[in-house]
């Protein structure tokens, strides 16, 4: 199974730090986020990621490589100025993902999740069955209305009490195969018709998870696991 991870925005909510460096590589406990990622996906059992940039790009290339130093291999997946938001940039990386499951995550956020159980989620995945598994997560201060609905196992558009998404899932290609390939695209209107067909699974995630989108977000976590190291 492969993994991608998504680095291609900006980090506006971050600048100046991102006026120089990819939001993923910006470190926190002596250790760039992205790579923090990519030695848990490792640890769980994935070899091959896919990673896309667009913003200060180069560094990121330059920064990981072909992987090898990481013990994995890594596939780039350029996109033009400006990105192609989320959806957009999953389906023109299709062509390095293959026809199987994935597993996406955000290259912004800190987590603790032990990614063994959601490959062996993911290869469940199917065309005619479910399209995707959401890791959701307890609202935090910064959006306490929430994204979608957990009921049973299954996730909803809408609900009575919604949880945050984490920027955590698994996918099959099939949720994209609708859209054009180089054209940007948002991923909560895909999840939404797939939602509504009752196709998307999903779990309550309580570890830990920060998303690191300020300056003073970075800090705090940054402090908090030099404390602990």
């Amino acid at each position: 199974m492969k993994a991608m991870i998504l680095a291609a925005g900006r980090g506006e909510r971050m600048r100046p730090l991102t006026d120089h460096c990819p939001k993923p590589l910006l470190a926190v406990g002596g250790k760039p986020l992205i790579v923090r990622h990519i030695e848990r996906l490792a640890t769980a059992g994935i070899a091959h990621f896919v990673i896309n940039h667009a913003h200060l790009g180069h560094m990121l290339e330059a920064a990981l490589g072909d992987g090898s130093t990481l013990g994995v291999h890594i596939h780039w997946s350029p996109e033009p100025p400006g990105a192609l938001e989320t959806a957009g940039g999953i389906r023109q990386a299709i062509q390095f993902l293959g026809e199987k499951s994935f597993i996406v995550v955000n290259g912004d956020i800190f987590c603790e999740a032990d990614f063994a159980p959601l490959i062996q989620i993911a290869a469940r995945l199917s065309p005619e069955g479910d399209l995707a598994h959401l890791f959701l997560i307890d609202n935090p201060a910064h959006h306490p209305q929430g994204d979608f609905a957990l009921d049973g196992g299954r996730v909803r558009a809408n609900g009575e009490t919604c949880l945050t998404f984490s920027g955590i899932a698994a996918y099959h290609p099939t949720l994209f195969a609708s859209l054009e390939a180089g054209k940007p695209a948002p991923l909560a209107p895909l999840l939404r018709s797939a939602m509504n067909m009752g196709r998307v699974s999903g779990e309550h995630y309580r570890g830990r998870w920060v998303d690191v989108g300020t300056p003073e977000r970075l800090a705090q976590l940054d402090a908090s696991l030099r404390s602990h190291a």
